[in-house]
């Protein structure tokens, strides 16, 4: 029975990375007590082969905050004003004649809930163009300034809104900053390395520190100083086989209180570009039983991708955790449909 559901995973893999997008990838499917356990690399890739997490480093912010909340040195409802400079924060949301700068909660950033733009993606001076020609640095004041150029896309907590925006989280690590009294590299190491003994996993403060290369279609590209800048939002690195110990932890609850955890668990639908995906407190989830999956699904998957290929997510009805990395920059859907097939065939072989 195991080598039934080991194949069928592997064809699935298989089919992915045998697209000409893929250069490489790396594949890491458990269940929570590690007695079922399948791995597959592509183009050299093992489970201890460093890569980019990207935006799955929202799950490590995400973490910090719960752990500042259970230590009640915040609160969700806590005003951002609280703790960010009045006037790096002054005319970051106005909408429709209207300043919410003042008005942002932590729950807002938490649960994208916020309405800001994503200066990632948005406006004619968008930074993955940028990102795609040359290496450099941005500050986080002068990625402030970049959304107080572009509009809300809504009022904060507008009911039923959820738009994904990095700066979020970017916030989300300057908070984590300053509550915790360290650094955010400082702050993942006390918070979620040391507790779980990841070794192989870390944020890079300087150029001296191995950033992975990645792809944009067959282009390899390194951006140290982008990934540098990216902190919160996107710029931790990882290997498959410590993901898969930290997701565990995540939804296990072994780094914070589960009860603190479960306020989490409220879900709004993404702007469509991010196809069937909603938002909860820090967290994705991608509901299985719509049309994604022809209205075949069971359950949901909750947890992150990343815009370079990256992946780790929970199927709670099947126990089984999906983690790995197709390293490739255009086309950030990729992740989020292989996740939606090994689903799948988990209802079908499990």
């Amino acid at each position: 029975m195991t080598i039934n559901k080991t194949e069928k995973f592997q064809k699935i893999f298989n089919k992915f990375t045998s697209s000409k997008k893929i250069n490489e990838g790396i594949l890491l499917v458990e269940n929570t007590s590690g007695e079922f356990s399948f791995m597959k690399g592509y183009g050299k890739k093992e489970l201890s082969s460093p890569f980019l997490m990207a935006s799955i480093t929202k799950l490590l912010t995400t973490t910090c905050i719960l752990i500042l909340l259970e230590q009640d040195k915040l609160s969700l409802e806590d005003r951002i004003v609280k703790f960010l400079d009045v006037n790096i924060l002054k005319g970051v949301h106005v909408y429709k004649g209207r300043e919410y700068s003042y008005e942002l909660t932590v729950s807002d950033l938490l649960f994208q809930t916020s309405g800001l733009p994503d200066v990632y993606l948005e406006g004619k001076n968008s930074l993955i163009n940028r990102i795609i020609q040359e290496d450099f640095h941005i500050h986080f004041n002068d990625t402030m300034n970049r959304v107080k150029k572009l509009k809300p896309h809504f009022e904060p907590r507008k009911k039923g809104k959820a738009y994904y925006a990095d700066i979020n989280f970017d916030i989300l690590g300057q908070i984590v900053e300053k509550e915790s009294g360290l650094t955010l590299c400082q702050a993942y190491e006390k918070y979620i390395f040391e507790p779980l003994g990841l070794v192989s996993t870390y944020l890079p403060e300087d150029r001296y520190d191995e950033i992975p290369k990645v792809y944009y279609m067959n282009q390899v590209i390194h951006r140290p100083k982008f990934v540098i800048s990216s902190g919160a939002s996107g710029g931790c690195i990882t290997t498959a086989q410590e993901l898969m110990i930290f997701i565990k932890a995540f939804f296990g609850g072994e780094l914070f209180n589960k009860s603190i955890f479960r306020r989490l668990s409220t879900y709004n639908k993404l702007q469509a570009s991010m196809g069937p995906i909603h938002y909860g407190g820090g967290y994705m989830q991608i509901p299985l039983s719509g049309l994604i999956s022809l209205y075949m699904g069971k359950g949901e998957l909750v947890g992150h991708s990343g815009s370079t290929g990256s992946f780790a997510f929970y199927y709670p009805i099947k126990d089984l955790f999906f983690v790995g990395d197709l390293n490739q920059m255009a086309t950030a859907s990729l992740p989020i449909k292989l996740s939606i097939q090994l689903a799948m065939a988990a209802n079908r072989i499990f």
